[in-house]
């Protein structure tokens, strides 16, 4: 693997400057996530640091053509709002910030931008594309980095056979590998909780996930399910850049 910074809030503006003249840097990534609940043992960034996780991963792969810009910490959660700690953004208002961040890097001579998405909320952004194109002038699209996978892949991998789903097996085996301090099992008690979950749809869920996370969820399913993600989003960058 290639080593070097790659993440733009990382780096000087004479870096910045002089590789832009040099044409290094013909790309960036955009990762897009939430801060919402995940469950009684996962911290609300998940969604966040699991798309920031694949893209920086995935612009070192392509160092040093790729930059990766500052992630998108509060999505579209309305649906999560009943669990105190979560925050939401309006539609409209999510994507004027993705499109405005998209302008910046545009303005500066980023011909490319990958929009890599940890947040099922946020997936509406997709519908948007074509008018950032169009507006913009440049190539940008969108992808969740779980679309790396197949329903043949996902039923090897998980016993449960659930992906993304909601920090239950797959999210927790993704932390487990990639940031395992965002775990938090000490103190929680499920059952004693007593929870009122009140989304309808969900409620019967939530302690399933729960259990799923806790008995299923493996560091080293969480390493291959990130691995494949990463070589995912790097080769769709690549496909971008060499268009």
């Amino acid at each position: 693997m290639k080593t070097g910074e790659v993440r733009l809030w990382k780096l000087t503006r004479r870096y910045v400057r002089e590789a832009m003249l040099r044409g290094d840097i013909k790309g960036a990534i955009l990762p897009t996530g939430s801060t919402e609940q995940h469950n009684e043992h996962l911290e609300m960034e998940h969604d966040t640091v699991s798309a920031l996780h694949m893209s920086h991963q995935a612009a070192l792969e392509l160092y040093p053509q790729v930059v990766v810009a500052p992630p998108m910490s509060v999505g579209i959660s309305e649906h999560w709002m009943e669990f105190p700690g979560t925050l939401s953004l309006r539609p409209d208002t999510f994507v004027t910030v993705a499109y405005d961040i998209c302008e910046s890097l545009q303005r500066h001579g980023i011909e490319h931008i990958l929009i890599v998405n940890g947040h099922a909320g946020n997936r509406p952004l997709n519908e948007h594309m074509a008018d950032f194109q169009k507006r913009l002038g440049i190539d940008v699209q969108f992808c969740s980095y779980w679309e790396a996978y197949s329903k043949e892949f996902v039923a090897e991998q998980l016993d449960s056979g659930d992906c993304p789903a909601h920090a239950a097996e797959f999210e927790t085996a993704i932390a487990m590998a990639a940031f395992p301090e965002n775990i938090h099992w000490e103190g929680v008690d499920y059952e004693g909780a007593n929870l009122k979950i009140q989304r309808e749809g969900y409620a019967d869920r939530d302690p399933i996930y729960f259990r799923d996370g806790r008995d299923l969820a493996t560091p080293k399913k969480g390493r291959v399910m990130a691995d494949v993600a990463i070589s995912w989003v790097a080769e769709k960058m690549k496909a971008m850049l060499d268009n």
